[in-house]
């Protein structure tokens, strides 16, 4: 989904590297990565610890037992085999983030984003909105990613699958992509990963489309997805809550548009380089490293 103003408000350099941004824009994964958002990561402070003997409670606070209802399951599995079983799909998303500021205040940034994709190898990502606007494109090969604001790229190693490339691009910089997990081979395996709950929360409507609401837990963080009702079962809306970071910051993203049979062609993952675009490192966004 096209941006059709101008956005005069955009996320501060020092929130974000320049491949986080591509991915902030909609969906790291849903469940299976418990990272925190780019610069909510408390720091560790040092400090001199004495010893002292351990105290016993009375009653100690013990966590709730798993709860998880099979049709919260089946559904996700439903989810995952529908998106798996289309050879390509496109989408639009709209999403928001909350980033803390130097003040302590957590700001709430929102991007939109349009994703195409082809298995097994073919991926690409246009990014608009208060993050600056960013390009990634997945040919099958290497994967290369555009900013065409500061007129930067990146260009990886050789890979061969999008299970790779996102991989890649998750660990090697500090990424936040609460949407990857619906790129993969089988987002179940990956979103059912770390669960320990998972129950139905009931019906519900997602942009006037009737869908059903599902809520689920793991040890770093709290999500929820809405599902489109019957056969179509397409994720609809994705909310995270980070539970290790002060005052819980949420992320929310919305898609739509879904096309599962978009008849994409092959020129539309390649990307020629502009002459005047500098060629970085993956990672290394603000330092601006050249590659030699």
């Amino acid at each position: 989904m096209k941006n059709k103003q101008k956005n005069i408000r955009k996320i501060p350099a020092e929130y974000v590297l320049l491949p986080v941004i591509t991915f902030a824009l909609s969906v790291q994964g849903c469940a299976h990565q418990e990272t925190m958002p780019i610069n909510m990561q408390t720091q560790a402070v040092a400090t001199k610890v004495v010893e002292q003997p351990a105290v016993q409670l009375e009653n100690p606070a013990s966590p709730p037992a798993p709860i998880i209802q099979q049709y919260a399951l089946d559904r996700l599995k439903q989810m995952s085999d529908k998106l798996t079983s289309a050879r390509e799909f496109t989408y639009h998303s709209n999403s928001s983030i909350e980033l803390q500021a130097v003040t302590g205040q957590f700001i709430t940034f929102f991007t939109d984003a349009e994703v195409g994709l082809q298995r097994p190898n073919k991926l690409r990502i246009n990014v608009s909105g208060d993050a600056p606007n960013f390009q990634l494109y997945f040919d099958g090969s290497k994967v290369l990613a555009f900013d065409p604001h500061k007129k930067l790229h990146a260009v990886s190693s050789p890979l061969t699958t999008i299970d790779e490339m996102l991989n890649f691009v998750m660990t090697k910089v500090p990424m936040n992509f609460p949407a990857a997990d619906f790129l993969y081979s089988n987002p179940y395996a990956v979103m059912t990963k770390n669960l320990t709950h998972a129950i139905v929360v009931g019906d519900s409507m997602v942009n006037g489309v009737p869908c059903e609401h599902f809520a689920y837990m793991e040890p770093a963080i709290n999500w929820e997805i809405w599902i489109e009702k019957g056969k179509n079962a397409l994720p609809l809306r994705l909310a995270m809550t980070y539970k290790q970071v002060p005052n819980f910051p949420r992320f929310l993203v919305e898609f739509v548009d879904w096309n599962l049979n978009p008849n994409l062609k092959a020129d539309a993952f390649m990307f020629k380089i502009p002459a005047n675009s500098k060629q970085i490192e993956f990672g290394t966004y603000g330092a601006e490293k050249k590659i030699k």
